[in-house]
């Protein structure tokens, strides 16, 4: 290494201290940058542009010994390099954030790839007592069941866990009859303190349990204590401040939350879109599968067309890459995956926010590309409520009830909310009305009259 080498990467690990890095954290950065620096054969350094260093990424994502921590870790080594170092103009700018939160790997447990992975023994957090041989099978058998009646894998989850809870509350096993169900859901109420929903969940889970799996009949549980049922009112933002929390925003992140407010999408439904699921021409989107197994269309903004199909512009260069490269496929349900066995390479397949690398499919063990994880996106949003100033508990899911509540506001009716929005019954999107103060009662103070 030349002195001019020298006098440039230490000046390069200093600024890795100032970032809060040290130890073997700081040496690691610091190899990375220097990976992408002598990697550039014969490039200088101050002609890197943001399409190179997508480039750059794009493979380093294809790498399957690279997890997705290291990946966090090279992007941080670039971001320092480009941008404090070398002082590039577009490197500010550039979407580091987007590529940060499309890092994360999806867990086994999650709900895309959780029904598509072969029943077998959960790996789970060390319980209060040893589970029976009996109680770990019918742990299993909750699953075949949910599965042959085609119940939604958010059930089968939840199922499964109130079933272990209460298995451990029993002492390892399930005991017959209602009298340790009726004693474990006043424990609830009364030592947990738990919501009176939660313990209609668990309530719910037991009597599957029992009826379905156990195939013994709880009968008449009898009187138990139940938690204060309180009605909560939805946390809604004003236009102004749906305004302020998308303007601390940039990149990917403000476009996915546009999109949630713009649209009245569901999180999970925001994340997992696939490029045909949005009809530019049409001007809709539509919703495949959502809560409850139902499609619906949904309006697309206007103003975000011009984002998206530059979205989706670098999305297909990405997949071009990808299937030259000897990869290129998504993630499709295993059912869908057999009827059509070449549709998993095809652009209308992929998700419009993919994630940053490639993962392995838990039933094949190949590399295809997932969709970006939720988790980033909720921090991100309640990260850029705080730093909007704005005073509320602001979640992803508050931008759809923004979303409903501004519809109403403007005139839209009920029953066409209520398809917006994909709910079963239109006493829930009444709630809504509450909000607005149209329950027959004026919204002005009598303060304000004297």
């Amino acid at each position: 290494m030349t002195r001019k080498e020298s006098v440039f990467w230490g000046r390069y690990a200093d600024l890795v201290n100032k970032h809060g890095l040290s130890g073997y954290a700081a040496e690691w950065t610091v190899h990375r940058a220097q990976q992408f620096v002598y990697g550039l054969e014969g490039r200088k350094l101050r002609n890197v542009d943001a399409t190179y260093l997508d480039q750059y990424l794009n493979v380093l994502g294809r790498n399957d010994s690279l997890q997705d921590w290291q990946m966090i870790q090279a992007i941080n080594a670039l971001k320092i390099l480009l941008v404090d170092v070398v002082s590039l103009d577009w490197a500010v700018t550039y979407d580091w954030d987007a590529r940060l939160s499309a890092c994360r790997d999806l867990e086994p447990t999650h709900p895309t790839l959780a029904r598509e992975a072969p029943l077998m023994r959960d790996v789970h957090r060390q319980e209060a007592c040893a589970l029976t041989p009996a109680a770990e099978a019918q742990l299993e058998r909750i699953k075949e069941v949910v599965r042959t009646r085609a119940m939604s894998i958010r059930t089968e989850q939840t199922y499964v866990e109130w079933a272990r809870r209460f298995v451990d509350y029993c002492g390892g096993t399930f005991p017959e009859g209602p009298a340790k169900v009726r004693d474990f859901l006043e424990y609830l109420a009364l030592v947990r303190k738990v919501a009176p929903s939660t313990q209609s969940q668990a309530l719910n889970a037991l009597v599957f349990l029992y009826g379905q799996v156990l195939k013994v009949e709880l009968g008449d549980l009898g009187e138990y204590r139940r938690p204060a049922r309180k009605r909560r009112l939805p946390v809604v933002l004003s236009p102004g401040e749906v305004q302020l929390l998308l303007a601390a925003m940039s990149g990917r992140n403000k476009l996915m939350a546009s999109l949630l407010y713009g649209a009245g999408m569901r999180l999970m439904e925001c994340i997992r879109l696939r490029v045909q699921n949005i009809d530019f021409d049409n001007g809709y989107i539509l919703v495949v599968d959502g809560k409850g197994g139902k499609d619906r269309r949904v309006p697309l903004p206007v103003k975000l067309v011009p984002e998206l199909k530059a979205h989706l512009t670098a999305m297909k260069a990405q997949h071009d890459a990808d299937l030259t490269a000897g990869f290129g496929e998504v993630f499709l349900p295993e059912s869908l995956a057999r009827k059509y066995p070449n549709a998993s390479k095809e652009w209308i397949w992929q998700y419009v926010f993919p994630a940053a690398r490639l993962s392995t499919d838990p039933r094949s063990g190949r590399r295809r590309r997932h969709h970006v994880s939720e988790k980033n996106l909720q921090k991100v949003v309640k990260s850029s409520a705080v730093k909007a100033g704005i005073p509320k508990r602001v979640t992803c899911h508050t931008l759809r009830h923004s979303f409903a509540t501004h519809l109403l506001a403007r005139g839209s009716d009920i029953r066409t909310v209520q398809e917006l929005l994909g709910h079963a019954d239109v006493s829930t999107t009444m709630i809504y009305t509450h909000v607005l103060n149209r329950s027959g009662v004026s919204g002005q103070s009598p303060l304000d009259t004297l």
